[in-house]
Parts: structure tokens; sequence; C-alpha cells
């Protein structure tokens, strides 16, 4: 397959990212799945309460059109509406036909470093693994790729492709805990990984702190780096050899090899 690592620039209105979206998928000719950031409705800052929307309205409605005019499957993140008056912040994947073929909701909230997501935002419960054109995508959201048991069970349930999406906070050290923990994901589990992070916040932060490293990567089950886009937007089409998981995992059964 061939998957677009897609590291836009999220803003303050939903109608310019959307615009962002577009552009991003124009420019992913050739790929049959595009992946983007966590929250590219609207960035982190915005009260994602005020953002959020059932998975049928607009915004996503909005992203099925997309894929469907561009003939490419996506993942994205955004915020769905919570019936406790919170939002979900939830992952939907959405096949090359423009049909939703499945959410997550974010699991691990990011109460740290000064941070309180969960006073906006309310918990998912459950790991996704969804399956777009014969590959079975397991999904994790931002914070979640610190909890290496949300990974494992997503190889359990059959993931072929781990999928990170995030806005990841800047910080002290920040940017080498996301890229050691996206390689630590796919070595561990001996699988491809493809994480996608929101360009980096610039001019005008918003409230709560600027977001987004970049350093979009694919990494293979080997745990080599086949990409990594740095700090500045871009798009960029990458081959994913899903035959390479099973060589890898027969010289290192490590999977095999569990005891606990």
């Amino acid at each position: 397959m061939r998957i677009a690592l897609c590291q836009i620039e999220v803003g303050d209105e939903p109608e310019a990212n959307l615009a962002a979206v577009r552009e991003a998928l124009a420019r992913a000719e050739g790929a049959d799945l595009a992946v983007f950031p966590e929250a590219v409705m609207v960035r982190f800052g915005n009260d994602p309460r005020e953002a959020a929307e059932p998975l049928d309205g607009p915004f996503v409605t909005a992203l099925r059109e997309a894929a469907r005019e561009h003939g490419t499957a996506l993942v994205a993140g955004v915020f769905e509406t919570s019936p406790d008056g919170r939002a979900f912040n939830t992952t939907v994947v959405v096949d090359s036909s423009g049909a939703l073929a499945g959410s997550y909701r974010k699991i691990h909230l990011f109460d740290a470093f000064a941070f309180a997501e969960s006073r906006t935002i309310a918990p998912g419960g459950e790991p996704a693994v969804v399956e777009v054109g014969g590959v079975r995508l397991g999904l994790i959201t931002c914070y979640d790729v610190r909890f290496p048991e949300l990974a494992r069970a997503l190889v359990d349930q059959g993931a072929h492709l781990l999928v990170v999406t995030a806005a990841w906070a800047q910080g002290v050290f920040k940017e080498e805990h996301w890229t050691t923990l996206v390689r630590a994901r796919a070595i561990e589990n001996t699988i491809w990984t493809a994480a996608v992070g929101k360009a980096p916040d610039r001019d005008d932060p918003p409230r709560g702190g600027r977001t987004g490293v970049g350093r979009s990567m694919l990494v293979d089950p080997m745990g080599a780096v086949t990409a990594d886009l740095g700090p500045f937007p871009a798009v960029r089409v990458l081959p994913v050899d899903l035959t390479l998981t099973g060589e890898v995992r027969r010289v290192l059964p490590s999977l095999e090899h569990r005891r606990l």
C-alpha cells in the first residue's frame, strides 16, 4: 500500500482546517491512505466542547466528501459530542468511497505537564481496529502512545499497521519522547507504525501553550525510520510493504515469546 503522511498546520477555524485537508489530499495523489493529525477540526487552546459535532455532522461529512472526491481513504482527529457535556477526542477512519469505516475515542487523556485534557474531554473506553482496503488499522491518539498495553491490545486484535495521530505538546525533551515512543511501539510489536503530528504552532499560539512538534514518522517493523518529516508542514507519500512484517516476525518472534 501507499500511505501519505499529512503533516498540516491546524488553526482556530474549522473551514480553514478543512481547506488544508483538501489541499493535502490533492498533494497525496496516488496514496491509498492519508493520515492527518489529531484534532484537525480546531487546534487545542480552543474549547473543544464548542466545536464538537456528532459524527454525522458537517465536519466529518466534509471529510467523507473529500475522501470520495480524491478516492483516498483517510484517518483524522475530530471532536465528537459527548453525553456528559464534554467532548470526545475522536479519530475517524473514512474509506476511499467516502464511507465512515470506523472511529476511536481517545482512552488516555493528557492530564500531565500542567495540561488537563479531561476538563473538556471525556475518555473513550475501547481500543479500535478498523479495516480499510483490506488493511487493519490499529488507532492510537497522541498521549495514548505512552501506554504500550494499548498498542499490544491492537496487535492482538489483528492490526496490520499502527496509526498514531497527534498534536504533541511542545516542551523540554518532549520531541525526544515522541520519536522514542513511536519507534518503541513499532519495535516491541514488530509492526509498521505511521505517526502523524500537526505542524508546530508558530505565530499567535492558542491558550494553553504551543502544540505540535511535527516529526511525523513512518517506522518499519524492525524500528527503522523510513521517513521523518521534520518540523515544517509537509505531505509525503510512501510505500508500506506489509509482507515485511512476516519476514521480521520469522527472525524476531518476540510476540510468540511472551510469558506474562
